[in-house]
């Protein structure tokens, strides 16, 4: 997994804005979905057209956090990064500027294709949700229903998890924040090309946007918030 040092003069910076370490005491698993960004074939797998190397050391991870919000009674949600050229809201701009030269990686992942579909690493169960996004961002309005489908079961947490840090899993949490949203970006659960861009992301997440956590310490919090609420 990611190398991870948080600077000790932004953990005090960050204790002195909240009061604490994190912003969470309590997780309300029924208002509570667990994003798992892109994990998908042509992301994970050996040799696959956007390959990062990383999430197979985090799948395991992953389906860990899967499991206990199953248990807690949250969601999870799967999202599919989508090629598709035809969609009404065009994105032509990105792949012939910034993207140039990935848009025949990125054409592979178009529906139906086999790199589109989620890994078969991943524990997908019948109660969980899969969701189809046209951006890096899940949470464009268009592009992506997945807003629709949480505000509709008065989801108003999200835990972050999948592929890549830096992209659509700091996308979609920075937009999700300022939707509303609260977010939890997990530590070790998220993955990108390197230990420099994956703290890169964590630091602006710490300091503004999320509660960054661990597995540990959110296996945690999710067991006291269940015995508080059974209490």
């Amino acid at each position: 997994m990611h190398q991870v040092s948080i600077p000790q003069h932004i953990i005090d910076r960050v204790r002195a804005v909240r009061g604490r370490d994190h912003i969470f005491d309590h997780i309300d698993m029924s208002k509570t979905a667990h994003v798992i960004v892109d994990m998908q074939v042509g992301f994970v797998a050996e040799g696959a057209p956007i390959e990062v190397p990383m999430t197979r050391q985090i799948s395991d991870t992953i389906n860990t956090i899967s499991r206990a919000v199953r248990q807690g009674g949250g969601v999870n949600v799967f999202t599919r990064y989508t090629y598709d050229p035809s969609e009404k809201l065009s994105w032509d701009h990105w792949f012939r500027t910034l993207g140039v030269t990935q848009l025949a990686a990125q054409a592979k992942m178009g529906p139906g294709m086999p790199d589109w579909e989620v890994d078969p690493s991943m524990e997908v169960e019948g109660g969980d949700i899969v969701v189809d996004k046209t951006r890096f961002s899940a949470m464009i309005p268009g592009t992506c229903d997945m807003d629709e489908q949480l505000k509709a079961r008065g989801v108003d947490t999200l835990i972050i998890t999948g592929t890549l840090t830096n992209c659509c899993c700091e996308s979609t949490a920075r937009d999700a924040q300022q939707m509303g949203y609260n977010i939890i970006f997990m530590s070790d659960a998220n993955a990108t090309l390197s230990d420099e861009e994956h703290l890169g992301t964590l630091l602006s997440m710490y300091t503004i946007f999320a509660d960054v956590m661990d597995t540990e310490y959110l296996l945690g919090l999710i067991d006291k918030s269940a015995q508080a609420e059974a209490a």
